[in-house]
Protein backbone atom coordinates (compact mmCIF):
# COMPACT_ATOMS: atom_id res chain seq x y z
CA UNK A 1 0.00 0.00 0.00
CA UNK A 2 1.42 3.57 -1.02
CA UNK A 3 1.38 5.73 1.84
CA UNK A 4 1.37 9.42 1.22
CA UNK A 5 4.11 11.50 3.53
CA UNK A 6 3.27 15.04 4.72
CA UNK A 7 6.05 17.78 4.05
CA UNK A 8 6.36 19.48 7.53
CA UNK A 9 6.19 23.13 6.78
CA UNK A 10 10.10 24.60 7.44
CA UNK A 11 8.44 27.45 9.28
CA UNK A 12 6.05 25.66 11.62
CA UNK A 13 8.33 24.13 14.86
CA UNK A 14 7.20 19.77 14.26
CA UNK A 15 7.31 20.21 18.47
CA UNK A 16 4.32 22.83 18.24
CA UNK A 17 2.79 21.28 15.47
CA UNK A 18 3.26 17.95 13.42
CA UNK A 19 1.33 17.82 10.39
CA UNK A 20 1.57 14.17 9.64
CA UNK A 21 -0.24 13.69 12.60
CA UNK A 22 -2.37 16.42 11.85
CA UNK A 23 -2.63 14.88 8.59
CA UNK A 24 -3.65 11.39 9.65
CA UNK A 25 -6.50 12.41 12.00
CA UNK A 26 -7.50 14.67 9.66
CA UNK A 27 -8.04 11.86 7.42
CA UNK A 28 -9.94 10.13 10.10
CA UNK A 29 -12.09 12.85 10.59
CA UNK A 30 -13.48 12.83 7.01
CA UNK A 31 -12.01 16.35 5.94
CA UNK A 32 -10.66 16.90 2.18
CA UNK A 33 -6.95 15.06 1.91
CA UNK A 34 -4.11 16.85 0.43
CA UNK A 35 -0.61 18.46 1.07
CA UNK A 36 -0.69 21.12 3.57
CA UNK A 37 -0.25 24.56 1.33
CA UNK A 38 0.01 28.31 2.21
CA UNK A 39 0.72 27.65 6.12
CA UNK A 40 1.21 31.13 7.87
CA UNK A 41 1.04 31.78 11.58
CA UNK A 42 -1.81 34.45 12.74
CA UNK A 43 -0.96 36.52 15.37
CA UNK A 44 -3.56 37.25 18.30
CA UNK A 45 -4.47 38.38 21.82
CA UNK A 46 -2.51 35.37 23.54
CA UNK A 47 0.42 33.40 23.71
CA UNK A 48 -1.74 30.59 21.95
CA UNK A 49 -0.93 29.17 18.60
CA UNK A 50 -3.09 29.66 15.60
CA UNK A 51 -1.96 28.81 12.15
CA UNK A 52 -3.73 29.15 8.53
CA UNK A 53 -3.45 26.59 5.98
CA UNK A 54 -4.94 25.15 2.90
CA UNK A 55 -6.03 21.60 2.17
CA UNK A 56 -7.77 19.28 -0.49
CA UNK A 57 -9.23 23.27 -1.49
CA UNK A 58 -10.39 24.06 1.76
CA UNK A 59 -9.06 26.88 4.27
CA UNK A 60 -8.62 26.36 8.14
CA UNK A 61 -7.76 28.03 11.34
CA UNK A 62 -5.93 25.32 13.29
CA UNK A 63 -5.90 26.40 16.84
CA UNK A 64 -3.57 25.04 20.54
CA UNK A 65 -2.18 26.11 23.55
CA UNK A 66 1.76 27.49 23.43
CA UNK A 67 4.54 25.45 23.04
CA UNK A 68 5.05 25.48 27.05
CA UNK A 69 2.03 24.33 27.50
CA UNK A 70 0.78 26.12 30.99
CA UNK A 71 -0.94 24.19 33.77
CA UNK A 72 -4.42 24.36 32.35
CA UNK A 73 -3.90 25.62 28.81
CA UNK A 74 -4.95 22.29 27.28
CA UNK A 75 -8.62 22.97 29.63
CA UNK A 76 -8.67 26.19 28.36
CA UNK A 77 -8.42 24.92 24.62
CA UNK A 78 -11.22 21.90 24.98
CA UNK A 79 -13.31 24.57 26.84
CA UNK A 80 -13.35 26.87 23.67
CA UNK A 81 -13.50 23.98 21.28
CA UNK A 82 -17.03 23.03 23.23
CA UNK A 83 -18.31 26.37 23.72
CA UNK A 84 -17.53 27.62 19.74
CA UNK A 85 -19.02 24.30 18.70
CA UNK A 86 -22.53 24.91 20.53
CA UNK A 87 -22.86 28.26 19.28
CA UNK A 88 -22.69 27.08 15.71
CA UNK A 89 -26.26 27.92 13.84
CA UNK A 90 -27.14 30.57 16.81
CA UNK A 91 -26.30 33.63 15.06
CA UNK A 92 -23.88 34.67 17.75
CA UNK A 93 -20.47 35.98 15.86
CA UNK A 94 -18.20 33.10 16.65
CA UNK A 95 -15.76 31.18 15.03
CA UNK A 96 -17.69 28.38 13.49
CA UNK A 97 -15.20 24.91 14.76
CA UNK A 98 -15.00 22.30 11.72
CA UNK A 99 -13.55 19.62 13.96
CA UNK A 100 -11.87 19.35 17.42
CA UNK A 101 -9.26 16.76 18.81
CA UNK A 102 -9.69 16.91 22.86
CA UNK A 103 -7.14 14.56 23.55
CA UNK A 104 -3.78 15.85 23.94
CA UNK A 105 -2.20 12.49 23.73
CA UNK A 106 -2.48 13.09 19.45
CA UNK A 107 -0.17 16.52 18.66
CA UNK A 108 1.09 16.59 22.33
CA UNK A 109 -1.78 19.60 22.79
CA UNK A 110 -5.69 19.86 22.70
CA UNK A 111 -6.46 21.67 19.16
CA UNK A 112 -9.60 22.60 17.13
CA UNK A 113 -9.71 23.27 13.50
CA UNK A 114 -12.28 26.08 12.54
CA UNK A 115 -13.19 28.38 9.60
CA UNK A 116 -11.13 31.57 9.00
CA UNK A 117 -12.88 34.66 10.12
CA UNK A 118 -12.81 36.94 6.63
CA UNK A 119 -12.21 40.60 9.01
CA UNK A 120 -9.33 42.32 10.47
CA UNK A 121 -8.64 42.72 14.09
CA UNK A 122 -8.88 46.68 14.87
CA UNK A 123 -5.72 46.58 17.18
CA UNK A 124 -3.71 45.61 14.37
CA UNK A 125 -5.50 47.36 11.10
CA UNK A 126 -7.95 49.84 10.04
CA UNK A 127 -8.66 49.66 6.72
CA UNK A 128 -9.35 53.33 4.73
CA UNK A 129 -13.27 53.05 4.94
CA UNK A 130 -13.29 52.39 9.01
CA UNK A 131 -10.44 54.83 9.40
CA UNK A 132 -11.54 57.70 7.05
CA UNK A 133 -15.46 57.73 8.70
CA UNK A 134 -16.05 58.45 12.10
CA UNK A 135 -19.76 57.41 11.92
CA UNK A 136 -18.16 53.91 10.70
CA UNK A 137 -16.14 53.54 13.68
CA UNK A 138 -19.61 54.06 15.99
CA UNK A 139 -21.37 51.59 13.99
CA UNK A 140 -18.09 49.43 14.71
CA UNK A 141 -18.94 49.95 18.73
CA UNK A 142 -22.44 49.70 18.21
CA UNK A 143 -21.56 45.86 16.51
CA UNK A 144 -19.83 44.90 18.84
CA UNK A 145 -22.36 45.75 21.80
CA UNK A 146 -25.22 43.85 19.42
CA UNK A 147 -22.71 40.51 19.21
CA UNK A 148 -22.22 40.59 23.20
CA UNK A 149 -26.49 41.57 23.93
CA UNK A 150 -26.77 38.26 21.37
CA UNK A 151 -24.36 36.08 23.28
CA UNK A 152 -25.96 36.99 26.00
CA UNK A 153 -29.37 36.17 24.95
CA UNK A 154 -28.68 32.78 23.92
CA UNK A 155 -30.02 30.06 26.15
CA UNK A 156 -27.23 27.69 27.20
CA UNK A 157 -29.04 24.52 28.77
CA UNK A 158 -30.44 24.08 25.17
CA UNK A 159 -26.86 23.97 24.10
CA UNK A 160 -26.17 21.47 26.59
CA UNK A 161 -24.33 24.09 28.55
CA UNK A 162 -25.88 23.45 32.07
CA UNK A 163 -22.07 22.53 33.74
CA UNK A 164 -20.10 25.18 31.65
CA UNK A 165 -20.06 27.51 34.92
CA UNK A 166 -20.79 28.09 38.13
CA UNK A 167 -23.72 30.84 37.73
CA UNK A 168 -24.68 29.60 41.39
CA UNK A 169 -22.78 32.97 43.64
CA UNK A 170 -21.12 34.34 40.40
CA UNK A 171 -21.61 38.16 41.65
CA UNK A 172 -20.95 36.86 45.42
CA UNK A 173 -17.17 35.15 44.78
CA UNK A 174 -15.82 37.66 42.38
CA UNK A 175 -14.95 40.44 44.79
CA UNK A 176 -13.14 37.87 47.36
CA UNK A 177 -11.83 36.22 44.12
CA UNK A 178 -10.32 38.60 42.78
CA UNK A 179 -8.82 39.76 45.72
CA UNK A 180 -7.48 36.48 46.18
CA UNK A 181 -5.80 36.66 42.96
CA UNK A 182 -3.91 40.18 43.54
CA UNK A 183 -2.86 38.80 46.83
CA UNK A 184 -1.07 35.68 45.09
CA UNK A 185 0.97 38.40 43.47
CA UNK A 186 3.38 38.46 46.34
CA UNK A 187 4.15 35.45 45.21
CA UNK A 188 6.61 36.65 42.33
CA UNK A 189 9.88 37.86 43.47
CA UNK A 190 10.53 41.50 43.62
CA UNK A 191 7.33 42.54 43.51
CA UNK A 192 6.61 45.11 45.95
CA UNK A 193 3.00 44.90 46.48
CA UNK A 194 -0.07 46.39 44.11
CA UNK A 195 0.56 50.20 43.97
CA UNK A 196 -2.95 50.74 43.07
CA UNK A 197 -4.98 53.26 45.41
CA UNK A 198 -8.58 52.39 46.38
CA UNK A 199 -8.71 49.00 45.68
CA UNK A 200 -10.27 48.00 49.60
CA UNK A 201 -12.73 50.91 48.71
CA UNK A 202 -13.47 49.82 45.43
CA UNK A 203 -14.42 46.25 46.60
CA UNK A 204 -16.10 47.46 49.65
CA UNK A 205 -18.58 49.20 47.43
CA UNK A 206 -19.35 46.12 44.49
CA UNK A 207 -20.15 44.27 48.15
CA UNK A 208 -22.47 46.78 49.04
CA UNK A 209 -23.96 47.10 45.85
CA UNK A 210 -24.45 44.15 44.02
CA UNK A 211 -27.61 43.64 42.49
CA UNK A 212 -30.04 41.23 43.93
CA UNK A 213 -31.03 39.52 41.05
CA UNK A 214 -29.77 38.55 37.33
CA UNK A 215 -30.37 35.89 35.11
CA UNK A 216 -27.35 33.31 33.76
CA UNK A 217 -26.26 33.69 30.52
CA UNK A 218 -22.70 32.77 28.19
CA UNK A 219 -20.01 35.23 29.05
CA UNK A 220 -17.36 35.79 26.94
CA UNK A 221 -15.13 37.04 29.73
CA UNK A 222 -13.06 39.95 27.90
CA UNK A 223 -14.98 41.11 25.04
CA UNK A 224 -13.01 44.31 25.07
CA UNK A 225 -12.07 45.63 21.12
CA UNK A 226 -9.12 44.32 20.71
CA UNK A 227 -10.92 40.60 20.71
CA UNK A 228 -12.99 41.31 18.02
CA UNK A 229 -12.63 41.08 14.31
CA UNK A 230 -14.69 43.02 11.90
CA UNK A 231 -15.84 42.93 8.08
CA UNK A 232 -13.85 44.90 5.67
CA UNK A 233 -16.57 46.32 3.61
CA UNK A 234 -18.27 47.78 6.70
CA UNK A 235 -18.93 48.40 10.10
CA UNK A 236 -20.46 45.01 11.12
CA UNK A 237 -18.24 42.43 14.09
CA UNK A 238 -17.31 39.28 12.01
CA UNK A 239 -16.60 37.63 14.97
CA UNK A 240 -15.73 37.58 18.70
CA UNK A 241 -12.34 35.96 19.64
CA UNK A 242 -10.20 34.68 22.47
CA UNK A 243 -13.12 32.94 24.24
CA UNK A 244 -9.96 31.38 27.34
CA UNK A 245 -12.60 33.39 29.49
CA UNK A 246 -16.03 32.27 28.84
CA UNK A 247 -18.18 30.68 31.41
CA UNK A 248 -21.80 31.20 32.37
CA UNK A 249 -21.98 33.81 34.50
CA UNK A 250 -23.70 37.54 34.14
CA UNK A 251 -23.56 38.35 30.95
CA UNK A 252 -24.17 42.09 31.75
CA UNK A 253 -20.26 42.10 32.81
CA UNK A 254 -19.75 41.87 29.35
CA UNK A 255 -21.38 45.09 28.86
CA UNK A 256 -19.69 46.61 31.17
CA UNK A 257 -16.43 45.48 30.47
CA UNK A 258 -17.01 47.11 26.82
CA UNK A 259 -17.78 50.42 28.82
CA UNK A 260 -14.97 49.94 30.99
CA UNK A 261 -12.27 49.04 28.01
CA UNK A 262 -14.07 51.86 25.43
CA UNK A 263 -10.86 53.55 24.18
CA UNK A 264 -10.54 56.95 24.93
CA UNK A 265 -7.82 59.02 22.76
CA UNK A 266 -4.84 60.07 24.92
CA UNK A 267 -4.81 57.38 27.55
CA UNK A 268 -2.88 54.86 27.98
CA UNK A 269 -5.92 52.34 27.65
CA UNK A 270 -6.22 53.19 24.48
CA UNK A 271 -3.31 51.86 23.38
CA UNK A 272 -4.65 48.13 23.86
CA UNK A 273 -7.21 49.30 20.51
CA UNK A 274 -4.39 50.40 18.89
CA UNK A 275 -5.32 52.05 15.76
CA UNK A 276 -8.72 51.95 16.47
CA UNK A 277 -7.88 53.49 19.86
CA UNK A 278 -6.17 55.97 18.39
CA UNK A 279 -9.10 56.75 16.07
CA UNK A 280 -11.37 57.55 18.35
CA UNK A 281 -15.30 58.23 17.14
CA UNK A 282 -16.44 55.04 19.22
CA UNK A 283 -20.20 55.13 20.65
CA UNK A 284 -21.07 57.12 24.13
CA UNK A 285 -21.55 54.68 27.10
CA UNK A 286 -25.04 56.11 27.05
CA UNK A 287 -25.57 55.07 23.45
CA UNK A 288 -24.40 51.22 23.89
CA UNK A 289 -26.55 50.67 26.88
CA UNK A 290 -29.38 51.72 24.43
CA UNK A 291 -28.33 50.02 21.50
CA UNK A 292 -27.69 46.57 24.11
CA UNK A 293 -31.72 46.71 25.10
CA UNK A 294 -32.39 46.85 21.36
CA UNK A 295 -31.50 43.25 21.49
CA UNK A 296 -32.18 42.25 25.20
CA UNK A 297 -34.67 41.72 28.08
CA UNK A 298 -32.13 42.38 30.60
CA UNK A 299 -32.26 45.38 33.24
CA UNK A 300 -30.13 47.41 32.65
CA UNK A 301 -30.41 49.57 35.79
CA UNK A 302 -27.16 48.31 37.71
CA UNK A 303 -24.96 48.63 34.51
CA UNK A 304 -22.66 51.26 36.59
CA UNK A 305 -22.36 48.37 38.95
CA UNK A 306 -21.39 46.13 36.04
CA UNK A 307 -18.95 48.78 34.61
CA UNK A 308 -17.10 49.18 38.20
CA UNK A 309 -16.72 45.48 38.50
CA UNK A 310 -15.04 45.64 35.33
CA UNK A 311 -12.65 48.18 36.04
CA UNK A 312 -11.83 45.90 39.53
CA UNK A 313 -11.57 42.62 37.45
CA UNK A 314 -9.79 43.73 34.57
CA UNK A 315 -7.28 46.16 36.38
CA UNK A 316 -6.52 43.00 38.68
CA UNK A 317 -5.56 40.73 36.28
CA UNK A 318 -3.09 43.39 34.09
CA UNK A 319 -1.42 44.14 37.29
CA UNK A 320 -0.53 40.32 37.22
CA UNK A 321 1.63 40.70 34.08
CA UNK A 322 3.22 43.78 36.02
CA UNK A 323 4.25 41.67 39.43
CA UNK A 324 5.54 38.77 36.62
CA UNK A 325 7.93 41.43 35.34
CA UNK A 326 9.58 42.30 38.44
CA UNK A 327 10.65 38.39 38.96
CA UNK A 328 12.02 38.59 35.49
CA UNK A 329 8.67 36.38 33.98
CA UNK A 330 7.38 39.46 31.69
CA UNK A 331 9.26 42.38 29.60
CA UNK A 332 9.30 45.06 32.58
CA UNK A 333 8.35 47.57 29.78
CA UNK A 334 5.20 45.56 29.15
CA UNK A 335 4.69 45.07 33.05
CA UNK A 336 4.81 48.78 33.15
CA UNK A 337 2.57 49.53 30.83
CA UNK A 338 -0.17 47.73 32.08
CA UNK A 339 0.22 48.62 35.28
CA UNK A 340 -0.63 52.47 34.00
CA UNK A 341 -3.99 50.75 32.00
CA UNK A 342 -4.69 49.32 35.81
CA UNK A 343 -4.71 52.91 37.33
CA UNK A 344 -6.65 54.33 34.62
CA UNK A 345 -9.38 51.68 35.16
CA UNK A 346 -9.13 52.28 39.24
CA UNK A 347 -9.75 55.76 38.20
CA UNK A 348 -12.54 55.31 36.26
CA UNK A 349 -13.86 53.16 39.03
CA UNK A 350 -13.61 55.81 41.38
CA UNK A 351 -15.66 58.47 38.93
CA UNK A 352 -18.02 56.00 38.81
CA UNK A 353 -18.69 55.59 42.34
CA UNK A 354 -18.49 58.84 43.79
Amino acid sequence: MLVMSVAQPVEVDRDVVDFAIVGKWMDEQGLPTGEFTGVAPLGGGTQNIMLRFTRGGRDYVLRRGPKHLRAKSNDVIRREARLLGALTGTGVRAPEVIAACPDETVLGAVFYLMEPIDGFNPQNELPALHAGDPEVRRQMGLSAVEGIARLGAVDYRALGLDDYGKPEGFLERQVPRWLGELESYAANDGYPGPSIPGVEQVGDWLDRHRPARWTPGILHGDCHLANMMFRYDGPQLAAMVDWEMSTIGDPLLDLGWQIATRPEPGTTGAALVGKLGEAGGLPTPEEMVAHYVRFSDRDLGDITWYTVLACFKLGIVLEGTHARAFAGKAPTQVGDFLHAITLELFEKAHRLIE
